[in-house]
């Protein structure tokens, strides 16, 4: 009855409207927990919420584009094109925030082809794996040295302004 009502015709051998609606709720899932995961483990919880948000709609996206090309190599290819364009678009951000992009669209690939299974224990090893990682505060700098840096308007003499307050709270 959900085929009749949707009509939507298979792109791929025996795929049906409970096919789609599958990958669209498992990449959702997906994709939810790998944006919980990005948000918990955030610098001090200071993560994007456009982000946050873009990690549960990209594996949406990625499976169903990977199942609507299904065998077709010429749809392989133009999706390559695609990505590309994407990635030269985009601004370079944190380096911590395009490894959870690149997460949710290895999480759509799997989905998109069916691997559910696979999809769901890659996204779940994934995600307890950064949770560890930040728990532990893999990687983090021992260093208390910091870099202040002073913005001040072009107008203003500031010359030797800040030499006494510097002289106190520094090592110079």
């Amino acid at each position: 009855m959900l085929d009749e009502i949707l009509a939507i015709q298979s792109v791929s051998a025996g795929a049906s409207a409970y096919d789609i609606l599958g990958n669209i709720v498992i990449s959702f899932i997906l994709g939810g927990l790998i944006s919980m995961t990005y948000q918990k483990t955030s610098n001090k919880g200071g993560y994007s919420s456009s982000l946050a948000v873009t990690l549960i709609m990209v594996p949406m996206v990625i499976g169903m584009i990977i199942f609507l090309i299904g065998n077709n190599v010429a749809r392989a290819f133009s999706l390559a094109g695609a990505f590309s364009i994407i990635r030269f678009r985009s601004a370079p951000g944190d380096p911590k925030d395009i490894t959870y992009v690149l997460f949710a669209m290895a999480a759509g690939l799997a989905t998109g082809v069916g691997f559910y299974v696979y999809g769901a224990i890659f996204s779940v090893v994934l995600c307890l794996l950064m949770f560890i990682l930040h728990k532990i505060d893999f990687g983090e700098s021992t260093s208390s040295e910091k870099i202040l840096k002073i913005t001040v308007p072009e107008n203003l003499s500031f010359e030797g302004v800040f030499n006494e307050i510097l002289d106190i709270y520094s090592n110079n």
